[in-house]
């Protein structure tokens, strides 16, 4: 027997999932130690270890490790005191932003406060133009002054970020080795390294979020690595990237902004697996867990990736309110709507849940652990559609008064019961997350309606036909194990790095050579990245894309090519692919104006790894193992309560039903019906007269 290891710590619990050579799991949910991540991190794996009857040992084939230590760091502003080096003249780079009002009509709008004050950010007088020439190198003493500046500042880590510097990396290079030679104790970080594309600010922000969380990053990678290694644990781990790849642990530590969306990504990506395994070409992934929520469109059985993407959103998780990060991420909209989030009473009176979420300590006022404030989950036990008593299998006891009195106070406020106040939470979230994806499907030029919709996390198969309905979807599929599926997403992820570069040129002008050099250097850093993670030359996979726009424009549009662009060099072929994929997302194109490439983009992947059933289901029809009163689609409903280990393949359960498993309850609303599938899936399907 051969035995695989992913471990996923979200913002309420962290999830580990132990998979053995023949497909079986064996899971585990524990809540998250944002004191000590490591702390959850080995008791999570021992349990599950302990449950499996195996060793460290045994465990020979990949460790793999999604983690929010960066999120963490960013939104608590945990890290050191972090400085960064422009361009004299350009101090305000971080202040300014780009000008962008994200609300037009709001006179109040947040923005995060930059992650390095105006006391720490300091100009050093070099030059580089748009063209890459270096006009003004820095100075030797120039350097030296701004090494003894950093040295007396107190700051434990360094951006450097010169104009232009995507064109020529030249000066930022210079200055990077000579106060790495002065301060050797300095975590530093470039901006051609990390982001080298075009735009200022955007660069900017996305070397200093690098910079600010390398200090955080690089210890607990190493700590990590070291206590795995102590522990028997054969190989190194495997650190899951945004992009939707694994990489080594050196290379995330000193790329921590690439881990930031690491969770959601593993997500997306099993939602894309059981899309293959399935013969589903088109669905959308809706992941809820105890802190947010997350939805992500699959096409083509491949999720959608952006190059800019924001951390730390300060508005109710409104885009533009936030951190800008110009690296390769899953496309996911994200929103404060999970298990956790509290529900509060606003200032016209209405009902409001989130985006201020209760975390794992104290949580939410079930927990027992403190908590006071009322909670979507709350609100779920209140209405009866999880059991106090089974939660986590029953090894974590709720405290039904406390949500009592919590759901009490909130009603109080708005002049109805705890069960009203409980199901207006139930409704509120629920139509705040298909909101989010409708928004997030339209601007993105597709079309949600009827999309079958996938759901996992530990409380998105509670909510997920409410959602659906929502949706005009009339399919929801819950996998095996989902609550645990962003773990497991990352044992069925190939080693990946996506890498990119701007340079910006006209399409019917394009000097291949220099083509060539670009994406031959992209190519040389991905295949090094996964030859440290363990993959073989021969299984390394390419794939070339770019960001293009029509000429004056201002924002490009990203297009992978079907073949790579080098060996063909096809302008014709390359112009009708960007302008079908322009026409998708705008409904036309002016044919008349140039097209542009302004950054070229780079995919190195190794193998697909090859699947396994996750179980078996049982091999007799289960029946209801007890009825509860359920109050979420009318007062007092005898609902049929069954356990999912106990369904057959073929078995269907017509809704109003409760399916529990140990980590999570799938809710069946009436005029739903449940069918359990060969890989034991949950598909609840829905007729159109009961959706409308």
């Amino acid at each position: 027997m051969s035995y695989s290891l992913a471990v996923d710590i979200g913002g309420t619990f962290t999830d580990i999932v132990l998979r053995n050579s023949d497909g079986s799991l064996t899971v585990d949910k524990t809540l998250t130690t944002h004191e000590d991540l490591l702390s959850g991190f080995f008791g999570g794996v021992h349990s599950v270890l302990r449950k499996a009857g195996v060793s460290a040992q045994a465990v020979d084939g990949v460790v793999v490790h999604a983690t929010t230590v960066v999120t963490n760091a960013l939104i608590e502003r945990k890290g050191p005191p972090t400085a960064l080096v422009v361009t004299e003249g350009f101090r305000d780079v971080l202040a300014i932003r780009n000008e962008h009002r994200y609300d037009m009509y709001d006179p109040q709008i947040e923005f995060p406060e930059p992650l390095v004050p105006d006391s720490l950010t300091f100009g050093l007088k070099e030059r580089t133009l748009a063209d890459g020439t270096v006009v003004t190198e820095p100075a030797a003493e120039d350097i030296a002054e701004l090494a003894q500046t950093l040295r007396a500042s107190g700051a434990k880590a360094v951006a450097i970020c010169f104009l232009n510097s995507f064109a020529n990396p030249a000066n930022e290079a210079a200055v990077a080795a000579e106060l790495g030679r002065q301060l050797n104790d300095m975590f530093i970080c470039t901006s051609s390294d990390v982001a080298p594309q075009i735009r200022e600010y955007p660069r900017a922000s996305t070397a200093t979020v690098n910079a600010y969380t390398m200090p955080i990053s690089q210890p607990y990678l190493r700590r990590l690595s070291e206590q795995l290694r102590t522990e028997g644990f054969g190989n190194t781990p495997l650190i899951m990237l945004s992009s939707g790849g694994v990489v080594g642990a050196e290379t995330a530590g000193r790329n921590p902004v690439r881990m930031i969306e690491s969770g959601p990504a593993a997500g997306a990506l099993a939602a894309c697996h059981y899309a293959e395994i399935l013969g589903i070409d088109r669905l959308m992934s809706f992941d809820m867990g105890g802190t947010t929520a997350k939805a992500c469109l699959i096409e083509n059985r491949t999720p959608l990736v952006t190059g800019l993407f924001e951390v730390d959103r300060r508005y109710r998780f409104k885009e533009g309110s936030g951190l800008p990060v110009t690296v390769p991420s899953i496309d996911l909209i994200e929103i404060g709507a999970g298990g956790g989030s509290i529900a509060h009473v606003d200032g016209l009176g209405l009902l409001k849940v989130g985006p201020e979420s209760a975390g794992s300590n104290p949580g939410p006022a079930c927990y027992g652990r403190g908590g006071t404030g009322a909670t979507v989950t709350d609100a779920d036990l209140m209405l009866g559609l999880i059991d106090a008593d089974n939660f986590l299998g029953g090894e974590m006891k709720l405290d039904r008064a406390a949500t009592e009195g919590a759901l009490t106070a909130l009603a109080d406020k708005l002049g109805g019961t705890a069960v009203q106040a409980a199901r207006g939470i139930y409704r509120v979230v629920t139509e705040a997350m298909a909101s989010a994806a409708r928004s997030h499907a339209t601007d993105r030029g597709v079309d949600y309606r009827g999309l079958p919709l996938f759901a996992f996390g530990g409380a998105g198969p509670l909510h997920a036909c409410g959602v659906a309905e929502l949706l005009q979807s009339s399919s929801v599929i819950v996998p095996p194990q989902s609550s645990v599926l962003s773990a497991f997403g990352t044992l069925v992820t190939p080693v990946r790095l996506d890498l990119v570069r701007s340079d910006l040129m006209r399409l019917d002008t394009v000097d291949w050579d220099r083509v060539g050099r670009i994406v031959a250097d992209l190519e040389k850093e991905g295949r090094s990245a996964l030859a440290e993670a363990g993959c073989a030359p021969s299984d390394v996979r390419v794939a070339v894309g770019a960001d293009m726009r029509y000429t004056g424009q201002q924002n490009e549009v990203t297009v992978m090519f079907d073949v790579d662009p080098r060996d063909s060099r096809d302008v014709a072929a390359i112009a009708e692919q960007f302008a079908q994929t322009y026409r998708v997302l705008y409904g036309m194109n002016p044919s008349h104006v140039p097209a542009e490439i302004v950054t070229w983009r780079i995919t190195v992947q190794g193998p697909a790894i090859r699947f396994h059933p996750a179980g078996k289901p049982a091999s007799e029809p289960g029946k209801p193992k007890n009825f509860r009163p359920v109050h979420a689609w009318a007062d007092g409903q005898s609902v049929p309560v069954y356990e999912r280990r106990d369904l057959a393949v073929g078995q269907t359960v017509a809704g109003p039903a409760i399916i529990e498993e140990r980590e999570t309850t799938t809710a069946i609303p009436p005029g739903w019906v449940a069918t359990i599938d060969p890989m034991g899936c949950i598909v609840a399907t829905t007729a159109p007269q009961a959706r409308a």
